[in-house]
């Protein structure tokens, strides 16, 4: 029996004109805490999209890869890329035995893309994954809605927040705005 690799929370929202999507640097297999600084956002096509991963590394950068494909080959539109890399995703044999989730924001849409083919707008547009994702997700829509930070405080706080309560989330926070 193989451990499971428990690598991370990623929050991403866009709020008052910014967008940034921040992570915890935490992967943890088995028991054990391997990594306390890994890197799992990145910002692609141009710097005008921002991503993030959940999941297993190797699976997430070759999704990051195929990702970048399709924002190239269509101009850097987020869903329409989102829709393409989902539907090779869920179809390709190879690809379907990929375990990440992303995240991508570009400043007016936010979207969750899984390899079951499911792409995922939330309604308030904060994008959250990974085993802490719930908790920043529930501390940035109180922070959105009942304060005043700006949008990088609030992506901060929320991982800062998911890291107190989740042990596979650390407070090596990595953020990248637009």
């Amino acid at each position: 029996m193989t451990d499971i690799i428990h690598a991370t929370t990623v929050l991403g929202l866009t709020h008052n004109g910014v967008t940034a999507i921040g992570a915890d640097g935490q992967v943890t297999i088995g028991q054990t805490v391997m990594k306390h600084k890994a890197r799992k956002i990145r910002r692609l096509h141009n710097d005008t999209i921002l991503a993030g991963f959940a999941g297993a590394a190797a699976d997430a950068f070759t999704l990051f890869a195929k990702f970048e494909d399709y924002l190239e080959k269509h101009h850097g539109n987020l869903q329409r890329s989102a829709v393409e890399l989902a539907r090779e995703w869920r179809t390709d044999k190879y690809l379907r035995q990929l375990e990440a989730l992303l995240a991508v924001l570009d400043g007016s849409t936010a979207l969750v893309i899984s390899g079951t083919g499911e792409i995922i707008e939330p309604d308030d547009g904060i994008v959250a994954i990974g085993s802490g994702g719930m908790y920043a997700l529930a501390a940035a829509r109180m922070l959105v809605k009942h304060s005043s930070l700006p949008t990088r405080e609030i992506v901060d706080e929320a991982l800062h927040a998911a890291a107190d309560i989740c042990i596979y989330t650390n407070n090596n926070i990595v953020i990248e705005e637009l």
